[in-house]
């Protein structure tokens, strides 16, 4: 071979090396009808995906989940949007931090990992409200997931936020997200609006283009795929193990008779409800259906690879009422932490009979530790503190408004009124519409007499002279998020009577409890007030706070941990600010929270601020918050409401 010859043939390499994908043509994602399957890059491909929300995990363990994923052997994760997470109040968009869904997809393609998109609007996800904000309900009589104008005009303006910075992040264009989900689970919603769906699919089309592949997800069953299907949108269904694998993809076949299966929601676990047992599903149940799909030569999506936690006041809830636990761990194959499990090796075992899986050493789970059992003191109850709480001042009306007609989504309002008759025996006050959404704790001049309750407790009995004053605090405790009661208003949402007498003269106070624990105004002062004697059993609702140092000396700290509350029964708490989520151990069976290590500081001590609802035993002994590194998610319940529900069938959740 001649010296020229060579030369031009080493030239020739380089230039393939340097122009070989635009010599294999640009990058494509696609469905092929004729072979059944879809084609990335012209190549037949199948995924085997699993489900991560970002919302659910601090920004600094996104690398760390996402790379466990891909190590168990996953190609794929998926995720949802939340609308309500990036945008609080209309036009008031954030993508920063813990919300920068654009980091969290860079990532993912970053560690090798393709992504499958859905942005809703509406997602369940076990989220408030479904991932819808809550300000939508500002027009009272709006259908919500519908042709409804108001409610179009919103989405329209959201998705043309949203999509356009998605579409970089497309396949063909150079980045992970090979398949976008249109609306969710629209088969099990009441309005079968097709125009609708016609809309959103002429709004995903104008924003992220025609090549890109948009698809629907529905329960395994034609009565579910009748309103959830539709032209133009590839029909996938859901399912989870146990069920008629066959029968699943006949009715998938029935809409879409060519074309890869897809189940988009293949359950590892399920989801928990306060008040009722964890849910638990067996590894081998898990790993024999899951190998029985990919037997078929299915694509899968395993929900939830990891489930995440529910913080701050984020969780949902079902029909009839029941809210979800601040964890969403769902028994999954990454725990709520990020700890690898049995779960996650019997899968893994599963994948790697169908496709090579990346070799490395096992990673590890983060390590935990148990910080100082931290002695809490009391601060002030929500009455004291009021002034520091509203920033928004009074509202007065003659009959109590709505979280909503006072421009709050979340959290807690104060609503106060006078006994306007003298109580001197028991007097029921009521809520006849069982308009009290969701839990309310009841005060006659400084003294806690009784909760309302949701579907549970509609009737307090109360004592007073007329004038005396009634607080009544209510905790949204979450939205509805799947079904027909999704337009869940919170607050007051009925009037209240008093024996016979309509209760009348209102005034309101929204509390901005996170802007006020995260600025230190609790802990300014302390209640110096003598409150009136409490019952036994129930005490106002009160702002405790305590702190602990972390040696900075000591490698590797600060690292995760667990928090109980013993001895507490319902409440919110926080440390350095940031709001863990919800505590209900009376009720179970979630005990402890997740205390992520990224939130903990070894520079200065950590305050934790507790807002005990109902009372800490803190008369006879110290009121005392622990940290331990194992996690109590199980704490055996008598089931409340669950005992006709089924695991892994959303059916049952309307």
């Amino acid at each position: 071979m001649s010296e020229k010859t060579s030369c031009l043939l080493r030239v020739c390499a380089l230039l393939l090396l340097l122009f070989g994908q635009s010599l294999q043509g640009p990058p494509s994602f696609s469905v092929d009808y004729k072979d059944d399957c879809f084609r990335k890059d012209g190549q037949r491909f199948r995924y085997i995906s699993g489900s991560i929300h970002y919302s659910r995990i601090p920004r600094v363990y996104w690398k760390d989940r996402l790379l466990k994923m891909y190590m168990a052997g996953l190609n794929t994760i998926q995720t949802y949007i939340p609308w309500n997470y990036h945008e609080k109040y209309p036009g008031q968009y954030n993508f920063s931090g813990d919300r920068d869904v654009e980091y969290f997809l860079k990532l993912a393609q970053d560690i090798g990992l393709l992504v499958i998109l859905r942005p809703g609007p509406y997602i369940c996800g076990e989220w408030d409200m479904g991932g819808l904000p809550a300000w939508l309900l500002s027009k009272k009589d709006i259908v919500l997931r519908s042709s409804d104008p108001d409610y179009i005009a919103a989405v329209d303006k959201w998705m043309g936020k949203f999509l356009p910075m998605m579409k970089p992040y497309l396949y063909q264009n150079g980045g992970p997200i090979i398949t976008v989900q249109v609306e969710n689970e629209y088969g099990s919603y009441f309005a079968c609006d097709y125009n609708y769906m016609r809309h959103l699919t002429k709004l995903f089309r104008s924003h992220l283009g025609d090549e890109v592949v948009l698809f629907t997800t529905d329960g395994a069953g034609l009565n579910f795929l009748k309103c959830g299907s539709i032209q133009g949108l590839y029909a996938t269904v859901d399912f989870g193990p146990g069920s008629n694998i066959t029968a699943a993809f006949e009715a998938q076949r029935h809409v879409e008779p060519h074309g890869p299966l897809v189940n988009s929601e293949f359950y590892t676990g399920w989801l928990d409800h306060w008040g009722s047992r964890h849910s638990v599903v067996s590894s081998a149940y898990v790993a024999k259906s899951l190998n029985q799909i990919l037997s078929t030569g299915a694509n899968v999506n395993m929900y939830m690879f990891i489930g995440g936690s529910n913080f701050g006041y984020w969780n949902g809830a079902n029909s009839p009422y029941a809210a979800q636990p601040t964890s969403y761990d769902y028994d999954a194959p990454l725990s709520e932490a990020g700890d690898l499990t049995e779960k996650y090796f019997a899968i893994q075992e599963v994948i790697k009979m169908y496709r090579k899986i990346p070799q490395g050493p096992v990673l590890p789970s983060t390590p935990k530790y148990a910080y100082s059992t931290v002695t809490m003191k009391k601060l002030q109850t929500v009455s004291d503190a009021l002034e520091k709480l509203s920033y928004s001042g009074p509202v007065k009306s003659i009959y109590p408004q709505t979280f909503i007609d006072l421009n709050q989504s979340l959290g807690f309002v104060l609503y106060r009124t006078t006994l306007p008759v003298n109580c001197s025996s028991a007097t029921p006050l009521s809520s006849p519409l069982n308009g009290v959404h969701d839990r309310a704790y009841v005060s006659v001049d400084g003294v806690a007499v009784g909760i309302l309750e949701r579907n549970k407790a509609i009737t307090v009995n109360v004592t007073g002279k007329a004038g005396s004053q009634v607080d009544i605090l209510v905790e949204n405790m979450g939205r509805i998020n799947y079904g027909r009661g999704i337009n869940d208003f919170k607050g007051l949402v009925s009037n209240l009577t008093l024996g016979k007498e309509l209760l009348v003269g209102w005034t309101m106070y929204s509390l901005s409890i996170d802007e006020a624990v995260g600025q230190g105004l609790l802990w300014e002062t302390t209640s110096t007030q003598t409150q009136p004697p409490q019952s036994a059993s129930l005490s106002l609702p009160t702002f405790y706070g305590g702190s602990f140092t972390i040696p900075d000396g000591i490698p590797y700290l600060p690292e995760d941990t667990y928090v109980k509350l013993p001895n507490w029964k319902k409440g919110q708490i926080w440390i350095n600010g940031f709001n863990l989520g919800r505590y209900w151990p009376d009720r179970g069976p979630q005990v402890t929270l997740f205390v992520p290590a990224n939130i903990l500081s070894t520079d200065a001590p950590n305050n934790v601020t507790v807002l005990e609802l109902e009372g800490a035993s803190c008369n006879s002994q110290p009121c005392t918050v622990e940290f331990t590194t194992t996690p109590i998610l199980n704490a055996t319940v008598q089931p409340e409401y669950e005992q006709h529900r089924r695991l892994s069938a959303k059916e049952d959740l309307l």
